[in-house]
Order: structure tokens, then C-alpha cells, then sequence
């Protein structure tokens, strides 16, 4: 059955899948969220607990990839704490001034700068650069996973099984 809930729920899934993909559109809490309508308004009638449990853990974990992804990879990389926060901060308002391209452009010149400023090291400096770019492209394409995953999971769950 196919009621207001479902459709509000599917809708948050789906809207989180296309948040996966643009910045600053939180995919892991939209994702939560249209599950938390569907139990809010649907209970656990058509959906075992079980199945319920693993959506929200995979929904948890793409909120986490979300907001640490970038700065994993800033430190894997490399780069220093402080490096990582100016290059977030920097990425984010070029991201609304410019779009998707200056968020990338910002957190590459941002880590690039502060990192050969920090160790006046230009293959060092570069190395932390490139993997924070990687790194936000790469959380960004197992968010689209993850959201896909859920949504997925979910419309087996309720109409399939």
C-alpha cells in the first residue's frame, strides 16, 4: 500500500541521493530523515526492525563520510589540522560564491598554500593538496552509494519483502 508517508519517505531518500552530489546538502540527515518519516508514520508494520536497524546504521555512516571525508583524507595526506579547517572554510564560501568548481579550487590552493607556507616542501605541500581534492571526490561518490543503497534497501524492504 502506497500512502502520503511512503511517498514523503521515498522522496527524502531520493532527495538525499541528488544531496550526495551537491555541496552542502546534507545526504546522510535527509537520508535518516525519510526514514524516520516512514517509522513515524508507518511504524514497523511493513518493515522488520532489523531492516530498519541497517538502513539507519548505512544512513549514519554516509553523515559521517560526509563530514569527515574531506578532512580524513586532508590528514592522510598530510596536512595539519589548521590546514584542513582554513581549506574547509575556504572551500565552503568559494562553494557558495562560485559553485562545486571553487569548492575544489578553494580546498586544493587552500591546503597547497598553507601546507608549503607550514613546510616550504612544494612535493609535500602538493601530495596533501591532491588528496584532499581525491579525498572530498571520493566521499562524495560513496555518499551517492551509500544514499543509493538505502533507498534501495528500503523499497525492497517495503515492497518486495
Amino acid at each position: 500500500m502506497v500512502d502520503v508517508v511512503t511517498v514523503v519517505a521515498v522522496a527524502l531518500l531520493v532527495g538525499a541521493i541528488a544531496g550526495a552530489a551537491v555541496p552542502m546538502v546534507p545526504s546522510g540527515l535527509l537520508s535518516l530523515s525519510g526514514l524516520g518519516v516512514y517509522w513515524w508514520g508507518a511504524g514497523l508494520e511493513e518493515l522488520s526492525v532489523l531492516t530498519f536497524a541497517v538502513l539507519v546504521f548505512i544512513a549514519v555512516i554516509t553523515a559521517l563520510v560526509e563530514f569527515f571525508g574531506g578532512s580524513i583524507a586532508a590528514r592522510a595526506g598530510g596536512a595539519s589540522w589548521l590546514t584542513t579547517a582554513a581549506a574547509a572554510t575556504v572551500g565552503i564560501i568559494l562553494m557558495v560564491v562560485t559553485g562545486p568548481l571553487g569548492l575544489l579550487v578553494g580546498l586544493f590552493g587552500t591546503v597547497f598554500v598553507l601546507e608549503f607556507v607550514r613546510n616550504g616542501e612544494l612535493e609535500g605541500s602538493t601530495r596533501s593538496a591532491v588528496y584532499t581534492t581525491i579525498g572530498v571526490l571520493a566521499s562524495t561518490a560513496v555518499q551517492v552509494l551509500l544514499t543509493v543503497s538505502i533507498l534501495l534497501g528500503f523499497l525492497a524492504a517495503v515492497f518486495l519483502l
